[in-house]
């Protein structure tokens, strides 16, 4: 079996014997591995799956992703970008600044936008390069998160106990050009869409129940109704919206290293992988010898369980290839 063929069976009928896929999220670390800047890698979809390319050659990782930046939707609703070479690239204006801006506010055409475009293209080029053998990873800001990229973080958490009509509008906005981004990636070729909504780990839970739950299960079915999977990834310490996440029908949940995966799995159930969750921090900072030593005992934790190796979030770009391959060359034991 290829790698799509492999992770389409694990995803579908649960562990494999001799294989738990492993891929980290490689964004700044992709492109410095390449000789590129993290503005290149942002901004040029050519240079995205180059860099991701050679990191699945290296490192035989089990997917390829289209992840960069948390603004290509943002963009495509009117915000201006600066490209930093080696940093995240820069939101130079707030699209939303009060409630009538919100009502104005127009859904773009994904298409026609620079940044959305540019990552459909990415999907078009993987499958041309990769030909159906590798699985595609596509990603979507979800609504929350987008709200704030739009709206400015501060601002939108006022709004979310001050002005629920105006909140409510903003993030059904989001949500319809998230639908329609994560279709364009799929019909381009991608077998999964990642939500990311990383500043749902900084709500209660009642919040997130009252505000994200039903956007986050509408949007995963609408994804799944395309034919692709969906992986939610939000970064920081979920432990209080796991119970909330555990039916929403996922097919994938990040986990960061604070987040316990007995309690993940408990409330996910064996259907979802739970990918994670070594602290990127440790893994920059670690030595080889401890990189295994903490690689293996974890994969003897999961052992039998629907587990996908990576960190608990992105790979600084600071993290030596040695110990990346080190926990790659861990994960081949089983492979």
């Amino acid at each position: 079996m290829n790698k799509k063929q492999k992770f389409d069976q694990f995803l579908s009928h649960g562990p494999i014997s001799g294989y738990v896929p492993f891929h980290p999220i490689l964004m700044h670390f992709a492109a410095r591995f390449n000789g590129h800047t993290y503005g290149e890698l942002a901004s040029d979809y050519k240079v995205l799956v180059d860099c991701n390319m050679k990191a699945l050659e290296y490192f035989d990782l089990d997917w390829v992703e289209l992840i960069s930046d948390p603004y290509r939707e943002t963009s495509a609703f009117g915000a201006n970008m600066e490209y930093i070479a080696e940093g995240v690239p820069k939101c130079l204006n707030r699209v939303v600044q009060s409630a009538e801006d919100i009502i104005a506010l127009k859904n773009p055409d994904v298409y026609k936008s620079i940044r959305t475009l540019d990552r459909i293209k990415g999907a078009e080029l993987y499958q041309k390069l990769l030909k159906g053998t590798v699985p595609v990873f596509g990603w979507v800001e979800g609504p929350l998160a987008e709200a704030c990229d739009l709206a400015g973080v501060s601002e939108m958490l006022m709004m979310l106990m001050m002005d629920t009509d105006s909140c409510n509008r903003l993030m059904d906005k989001c949500m319809i050009t998230a639908k329609d981004f994560a279709k364009a990636q799929v019909k381009a070729g991608c077998d999964v869409i990642g939500i990311g909504d990383a500043i749902c780990s900084q709500i209660d839970s009642d919040t997130y129940n009252a505000f994200v739950k039903e956007r986050h299960q509408e949007l995963t079915s609408y994804i799944q109704s395309l034919g692709a999977k969906v992986k939610m990834h939000i970064c920081g310490n979920i432990s209080h919206l796991l119970p909330s996440l555990g039916n929403l029908g996922l097919d994938i949940l990040d986990i960061d290293w604070q987040v316990s995966f007995d309690e993940a799995i408990r409330f996910m159930g064996p259907q979802v992988a739970i990918c994670g969750n070594i602290n990127p921090v440790t893994i920059q900072d670690a030595d080889e010898a401890q990189i295994k030593q903490m690689t293996q005992s974890l994969l003897d934790c999961m052992a039998g369980k629907k587990f996908i190796l990576s960190g608990g979030c992105e790979i600084t770009v600071n993290t030596p290839i040695a110990n990346l391959k080190e926990m790659g060359n861990c994960c081949k034991i089983f492979k």
